[in-house]
């Protein structure tokens, strides 16, 4: 029995009965295609994962007939996540930036997007220069930490052949760096689409913390959105502070099968907006459902609006730690900078387990 997990009836979920389950149901089967296929999904250890097995008997039930509410109540059972390090929970928001920006480099277009570098390798712990980080180089043979995000800027992958597409200025590759994908409005006509490829390794730091920390921004009103307007009123200091985030991520230029879908997310899938939650993989697997009772900013407008929903684990992040954390999926455009950008919520979580990995891991019914 894990104390962590608490279980509980699906009744007790407040907005549960009059929920829209088809579109949860529709984003799980998403999951379940990806998972369905021999090994997928369950290379890697994870707590609340339990066997292929188990899952694959959830997932086939997915995609009969049935009134969806029925299917998940049947199929799964619910748990509430308890925290002792983040008792309050912590819920925010992510979204795809979309920007203008062209094939070619030109006098309005001098910022490159990056395929992923041929000497970015993966390091096993403790591997260059007694550090643990992932990822890394081979400096004549000896391992070393990538190239920062100043050494990258100045030109240091310049003449490779890695550029993807150009866009206008620092500040939209930056955030779409931060979002992990991105798109991209073409001079040429058209929209290329941006997915996570790869990152550099180095440690990431949020500059919404440094510009708290320097007075810049009070700690109640750090948003995208506030940052964004820092970086115009200061326009100098704004390399410097991204720079301070030696972080950098690469990308690949992606043909994705649906249009009104976001980017591929960690499992592999196109992401639902509102449906799609990045959560810490070392803990939870992908496709697995979860209910979120928390509140969202109410786009434009200051005030905060009740957001119960069935979310499925598509996702996840170098942010994205711990039992009670999530990332909600808001998709693209105006509308969702808006809400993604400035959410930073408490909350609630719960998790649903098929009835088989619950048994798994001796969990209570």
């Amino acid at each position: 029995m894990d104390a962590h997990l608490a279980p509980l009836n699906f009744a007790e979920l407040e907005g549960w009965a009059s929920h829209d389950h088809e579109g949860a149901r529709e984003a799980f089967r998403r999951s379940c295609r990806e998972m369905l296929e021999p090994g997928s999904g369950f290379k890697r250890p994870v707590r609340f994962g339990g066997s292929p097995i188990s899952w694959r008997s959830a997932c086939l039930a997915a995609f009969e007939d049935g009134h969806p509410r029925d299917y998940f109540e049947r199929a799964f059972l619910a748990f509430r996540v308890h925290d002792q390090e983040r008792p309050e929970g912590l819920f925010t928001g992510y979204y795809e930036p979309e920007v203008d920006g062209s094939r070619r480099r030109s006098a309005a277009f001098q910022v490159p997007i990056y395929r992923c570098p041929r000497d970015l390798v993966a390091l096993r712990n403790g591997e260059a220069s007694g550090s643990e980080l992932a990822y890394g180089r081979l400096v004549n043979g000896v391992p070393a930490p990538y190239l920062t995000r100043r050494e990258i800027e100045a030109g240091a992958l310049a003449d490779q052949g890695l550029e993807i597409v150009w866009l206008r200025d620092w500040a939209d590759a930056f955030f779409i760096q931060i979002q992990g994908s991105g798109r991209v409005r073409l001079a040429e006509g058209g929209t290329l689409r941006l997915s996570y490829a790869a990152k550099s390794g180095l440690p990431y730091t949020g500059i919404g913390g440094l510009l708290v920390q320097r007075g810049a921004l009070r700690a109640d009103a750090v948003s995208m959105q506030a940052i964004r307007a820092w970086m115009v009123r200061n326009p100098k200091d704004a390399r410097e502070l991204m720079w301070e985030n030696q972080s950098f991520v690469f990308f690949r230029d992606v043909d994705l099968e649906d249009p009104e879908l976001g980017a591929l997310g960690a499992q592999h899938i196109q992401l639902t907006p509102r449906r799609s939650l990045a959560v810490d993989r070392s803990l939870w697997m992908f496709g697995t459902p979860v209910w979120l009772d928390t509140q969202v900013p109410a786009g434009e407008e200051i005030r905060m609006l009740p957001f119960r929903q069935l979310l499925i684990a598509q996702d996840t992040g170098s942010a994205i730690k711990g039992l009670a954390r999530g990332d909600v999926y808001w998709g693209f455009g105006d509308v969702a900078a808006h809400i993604a950008g400035p959410m930073k919520s408490a909350g609630k979580m719960t998790v649903l387990l098929p009835v088989g990995v619950a048994l798994e891991l001796d969990l209570p019914a």
